[in-house]
């Protein structure tokens, strides 16, 4: 778990909100523009991963995301993983962990950056 991503949070923009609380040790839920997701972290070849599993849709599919935290923990990056990376079909976690290490370091294989500030 890391509590620093815990908190509300708001899109440079302003135009999306999220909110990250904890649900146990190891599960954060995630409010986001409506929706609720269930979130796992994980580091893979030395890059933060989260798993994202959608709680609003009925086969409740993953999608991974990277994301950075800047050292003063005020503003939050996320880029998802392209689906030709890992099909939101894919199920096997030791699958997904292998193609993570395979693919981390491509940045072409991730979309574009959002990012977040905390809210106060």
């Amino acid at each position: 778990m890391q509590e620093r991503l815990l908190g509300d949070w708001i899109s440079l923009d302003g135009k999306e909100n999220m909110k990250v609380r904890r649900l146990d040790d190891n599960i954060y839920v995630v409010y986001y523009d409506g929706d609720l997701f269930r979130a796992y972290h994980s580091d893979v070849a030395e890059t933060p991963f989260a798993s994202v599993q959608d709680l609003n849709s009925n086969d409740r599919k993953y999608a991974y995301v990277v994301w950075k935290l800047a050292d003063d923990d005020q503003r939050l990056s996320l880029r998802s993983v392209q689906s030709k990376l890992i099909p939101k079909e894919q199920k096997d976690s030791a699958r997904v962990i292998e193609l993570l290490k395979e693919n981390a370091k491509k940045p072409e294989l991730f979309g574009e950056e959002t990012q977040f500030s905390k809210e106060k």
